[in-house]
């Protein structure tokens, strides 16, 4: 073939495809990049920390009892915040230990006073914390005074009813002094039927406790003539005998000053009521529960000191990370500042971005490069084709091999002009065009090749 028709193949080529974006590219590096953090995402809300619930199911306790009482105050002061409360009503202690460890029933949390836990399974139960000492006070009939549990022995006692906390205390002091045994009767009178039936003579003495029996019955009891409050001069050896209970102190006219009721100092042994709850309380719930137990247990009353209650102090159940967070740093920042609903929702978004920037700051790093190279790599994978050309012009220098060896020139041209390429990487494709055109003239004229002129 001679120069003439060599330089005819020597023609001008359509312009390669410049676009300002590769999107298939794009696509190809994001989509991956959008699916892994999709994931992360949905990782971090499914299992790190889901939404608060809108309602806390609180069991209280009989109608009036100093439990439910304490659960009225709780309702008042979390529902500021914008979380229902539903308070359950119970027989008393016991029964709320019962219901909280029944999973089939709806319930968050619960007072439950010490000693009620030994012998049960109490799997899957946190504390929140100590929240109140709870005496139990025995009235009874009698001319001459009582002082200890034993002198009950064969008398007709109201020992509280079917799953009160004051049921459960009251066998066990009996037990504990040789008194429960026959003849001593014991009757399930409990809260105020418990304080008509001394009234009436229908029982010789009655144990009393806050999680069935009112304030109000309590203190007017005290007030009765020929009722006595029983000082317990064993108080210290109950105590010590019993790890749930302390000593208590009634002051001299705590019921009334005026009328100087109790007469005298009153001895008293009584546990510490925990406040109970699931181990899978929403860690916004649970702070809910502990700032108002604060503020409702905070202050001095009959048988606590200012600030002494609620307390980080782990007795029957163990104290739930929450709340000993709670108790270490106090209300996170968002829900101290915020109102609820705007804090946990903040709380979620950042639940949701923090993990998104830490995935994202890493993969937005690497995107650039593997964006550059798939761009380039559709650039510089025709080297290779070229120098294999060139590497045939020098080994068959024949007219005839340099027309087979044109028209692959010719496809490696052609393919390289349909590439669609970013304006930023124009410089790459016209610096390849060059070196497609350095060799093509190179063919054309005869002359041997020397090698491809890398440029850029």
């Amino acid at each position: 073939m001679d120069t003439v028709t060599l330089r005819q193949k020597f023609r001008p080529r359509l312009p390669a495809k410049l676009v300002a974006v590769s999107w298939r590219d794009l696509l190809v590096i994001g989509l991956p990049v959008l699916v892994i953090a999709t994931l992360a995402a949905w990782l971090a809300v499914k299992f790190v920390r889901p939404a608060p619930p809108d309602a806390i199911y609180l069991i209280g306790g009989q109608e009036g009892s100093s439990y439910r009482n304490n659960a009225e105050r709780y309702k008042k002061i979390i529902e500021h915040s914008g979380v229902k409360v539903e308070i359950i009503p119970s027989q008393g202690s016991l029964d709320n230990l019962r219901l909280l460890k029944d999973r089939t029933f709806r319930a968050d949390a619960a007072f439950v006073q010490g000693g009620l836990a030994e012998g049960q399974d109490i799997t899957g139960l946190v504390s929140l914390g100590s929240v109140f000492v709870q005496p139990i006070i025995v009235f009874y009939r009698s001319a001459a005074p009582l002082d200890r549990v034993t002198q009950l022995r064969g008398k007709r006692l109201a020992v509280g009813g079917e799953g009160s906390g004051t049921r459960s205390l009251a066998l066990a002091l009996l037990k504990a002094s040789d008194a429960l045994e026959a003849p001593t009767e014991l009757l399930d009178y409990g809260g105020e039927a418990a304080a008509d039936a001394l009234l009436n003579g229908k029982v010789d003495a009655a144990f009393l406790m806050g999680d069935s029996a009112t304030p109000r019955v309590i203190v007017d009891l005290m007030k009765k003539p020929g009722i006595r409050v029983m000082n317990f001069s064993q108080a210290e050896s109950y105590a010590r005998r019993f790890r749930y209970l302390s000593e208590l102190s009634l002051p001299e006219g705590a019921a009334d000053l005026a009328k100087n009721i109790p007469p005298a100092r009153v001895s008293l042994v009584g546990p510490t009521v925990e406040l109970v709850a699931r181990d899978n309380l929403h860690p916004a719930l649970s702070d809910l529960l502990i700032s108002a137990a604060r503020e409702v247990h905070g202050p001095a009353g009959m048988f606590r000191k200012a600030g002494e209650f609620p307390a980080a102090t782990e007795r029957d159940y163990p104290l739930s990370a929450d709340a000993l967070r709670y108790y270490k740093s106090g209300t996170p920042f968002l829900y101290s500042r915020l109102p609820f609903w705007l804090a946990s929702l903040t709380d979620r978004l950042l639940v949701v971005l923090v993990p998104l920037v830490v995935v994202l700051i890493p993969l937005t790093r690497i995107v650039p490069p593997l964006y550059r190279w798939r761009v380039r790599s559709r650039i510089y994978r025709w080297y290779g084709r070229l120098i294999a050309i060139e590497r045939d012009m020098m080994m068959h220098p024949e007219p005839g091999e340099r027309e087979r060896i044109l028209g692959r020139l010719d496809e490696v041209e052609n393919a390289v002009n349909g590439i669609r390429t970013p304006l930023s990487f124009a410089d790459q494709l016209y610096v390849l065009r060059q070196h497609i055109g350095w060799v093509r003239q190179r063919l054309v004229e005869g002359l041997p090749s020397t090698g491809v002129r890398g440029e850029g």
